[in-house]
């Protein structure tokens, strides 16, 4: 690894040290930094959109053993995810170290699940974990998600250096279809400033890319022969037949939105990062305005600039919203809803017409504080 020196126009390399050497250890340093933040091991897969979620830091929770396994998460498919941290040497166990754990894991069911993320948060701080693992997988209830289905738990083992028998054994495993990683993690030392690069060593990047692409064929030959999900398949029909009938309404903002097997579709409100979504579900429908720019700062300096005009917004829309600032969390919400059976289709029609009118008065109603509030934010007002 190399530092770039613009005055001298040169290079200079950064020199690989050990984490033993700079004073670093496995659970006090790696594994916090990690679990602070997993977008960097999320990078390092190439999934920096997909995303992992810690739901627990040293898990114990096997019967009949004193094992804990390093870091468990969650990915996006609502999966569990093994991670097993070394530092400067990976060891020859922690393959069968790792495997035991995931074999342990995998008779895990929902509310166990979300006993331990639960656990994890009020060690934390607090949080309401039931409601943060939809959130991150993008549901609305529990009711709708599942956790841990089938065999399919991940393992990833990361080190600053894989012994032979373990890349082997994790490339073994990789050919009979069980999602196993090395990451490779090394400390460089330039003056007093430590680095620390993650690159994914098994799969390497070529391979995983065709991995993926190879899993996603399969997975579509076995959907072509028996039945997708059922929400999935309703909300497609459901964007499909809404988005019809905004855009006989004449809708502009929704033209360039296809249908999605997500429970929401949305469109620009003229702020980055700050969508108004149309959300559909089995028991109601949504219209929101999501403040979720990459500054929880700004998001929050936004809801409480609407919140000051809440009275006169409202009486825009002609009823009273819901506002949620969540606190703690990097967003905000202002929305409103109405009760129905999504999952029957006899009530679509009312549903889109509620959906329809509903988004074009909270448009309305939004639109001239919004475009007010983009020039304030432009003017760098948010970070006074």
């Amino acid at each position: 690894m190399f530092q770039i020196d613009r005055s001298a126009n040169r290079l200079r390399k950064l020199e690989r040290t050990s984490f033993s050497e700079v004073g670093f250890r496995e659970r006090e340093h790696l594994q916090e930094w990690l679990a602070s933040m997993p977008d960097a091991l999320c990078e390092a897969m190439s999934e920096g959109e997909e995303g992992l979620l810690i739901i627990q830091k040293e898990f114990d929770g096997f019967d009949g053993t004193r094992e804990r396994l390093d870091l468990l998460a969650l990915d996006r498919n609502g999966q569990l995810v093994v991670i097993e941290n070394k530092l400067d040497d990976s060891g020859r166990d922690v393959v069968w170290q790792a495997l035991k754990y995931a074999a342990y894991c995998s008779s895990l069911k929902k509310a166990e699940i979300v006993g331990v993320y639960q656990q994890y948060l009020d060690k934390q701080g607090g949080g309401d974990a039931a409601g943060a693992i939809c959130e991150f997988l993008g549901e609305d209830t529990l009711d709708e998600v599942v956790l841990n289905d089938g065999t399919n738990q991940r393992v990833v083992f990361i080190a600053a250096n894989f012994r032979r028998e373990v890349t082997a054994t994790v490339l073994w495993l990789r050919e009979h279809q069980i999602d196993a990683r090395c990451i490779k993690v090394v400390p460089y030392k330039f003056d007093e400033e430590i680095f620390v690069d993650l690159q994914q060593v098994i799969p390497t990047p070529e391979a995983a890319d065709y991995m993926i692409k190879m899993a996603e064929k399969d997975s579509e030959e076995k959907s072509a022969k028996g039945a997708q999900r059922r929400s999935h398949t309703l909300r497609l029909a459901f964007w499909t037949k809404a988005l019809e009938q905004l855009g006989t309404r004449g809708s502009q903002r929704f033209q360039s939105v296809g249908p999605s097997r997500e429970n929401w579709i949305s469109c620009g409100t003229g702020i980055s990062g700050c969508p108004l979504s149309l959300v559909f579900s089995q028991t109601e429908a949504r219209v929101e305005i999501v403040l979720q720019r990459p500054e929880k700062a700004e998001n929050k300096w936004l809801f409480d600039q609407l919140l000051e005009k809440r009275e006169s917004i409202e009486e825009k829309f002609g009823a009273s919203l819901e506002w949620d600032r969540k606190e703690g969390l990097n967003r905000a919400l202002i929305q409103t809803r109405h009760p129905f059976d999504g999952f029957s289709e006899e009530n679509w029609p009312e549903m889109i017409q509620w959906l329809g009118d509903t988004y074009e008065k909270i448009e309305e109603a939004f639109s001239g504080d919004l475009a007010d509030l983009n020039r304030r934010l432009k003017a760098g007002e948010a970070k006074l």
